[in-house]
């Protein structure tokens, strides 16, 4: 989360040649109707098909190939898109699992520079515990509460990490310019996805994400 906004790929621990595994894998419109049809399914909303078969089938997918391979699917759609949305949920979701300790820092130095951004999050900020909770809720397709509320919380945890890491690039600059600078870079990098999650939103709340 500390690099370009194009970062936003595959994770590493998805084999480019499971991706392929999943269908549509060589067909670059069927894989982008797939990666619709999933996100809408997880989100429960009815509106990926009307064919209930279809969509256990999406659903019994995701436990088959794991929602990593599922998410992969996710990884190159427009990031004001349902499954834009979800990918950037997924990205966060696997930082905070895999990078607790700079999570946390960030996350604490963040808090402290930005109440505003903490109140519009929740009455105590989104926690990276709260963060991983949520978007475990959206992803696994149990999550029964309104979609643009909890891009907002995780627009809204972007923000304060970025501001975290903007502190910690300050306080490194002076001894480690080249550090500071890649810090400065990653924390535009997550007010540009915060600023997508909540466009995604604003889009949810006026039934045009898709």
């Amino acid at each position: 989360m500390t690099g370009p906004r194009r970062s936003f790929r595959r994770p590493a621990m998805l084999d480019p040649a499971e991706a392929e595994q999943i269908p549509g894998g060589h067909d670059p419109a069927l894989r982008e109707e797939i990666a619709h049809t999933t996100a809408r399914a997880l989100v429960r909303e009815g509106r990926a098909t009307d064919d209930a078969e279809v969509t256990a089938r999406i659903l019994r997918l995701v436990d088959t190939e794991g929602l990593d391979a599922v998410a992969a699917l996710w990884a190159d759609a427009a990031p004001v898109t349902l499954p834009g949305a979800l990918w950037r949920l997924f990205v966060l979701r696997e930082w905070v699992r895999r990078d607790a300790r700079t999570v946390g820092l960030r996350y604490r130095l963040g808090v402290e520079h930005t109440p505003v951004a903490e109140v519009v999050a929740g009455a105590a900020g989104p926690s990276p515990e709260d963060m991983r909770a949520l978007a475990d809720s959206v992803l696994s397709g149990v999550f029964d509460g309104d979609l643009a509320v909890a891009l907002e919380r995780a627009a809204a945890f972007c923000r304060i990490l970025a501001t975290g890491a903007a502190v910690d690039a300050d306080s490194v600059e002076p001894t480690d310019p080249a550090r500071g600078s890649r810090l400065t870079f990653g924390a535009a990098s997550l007010v540009a996805t915060a600023d997508d999650l909540d466009a995604a939103a604003r889009c949810w709340r006026a039934d045009q994400l898709d």
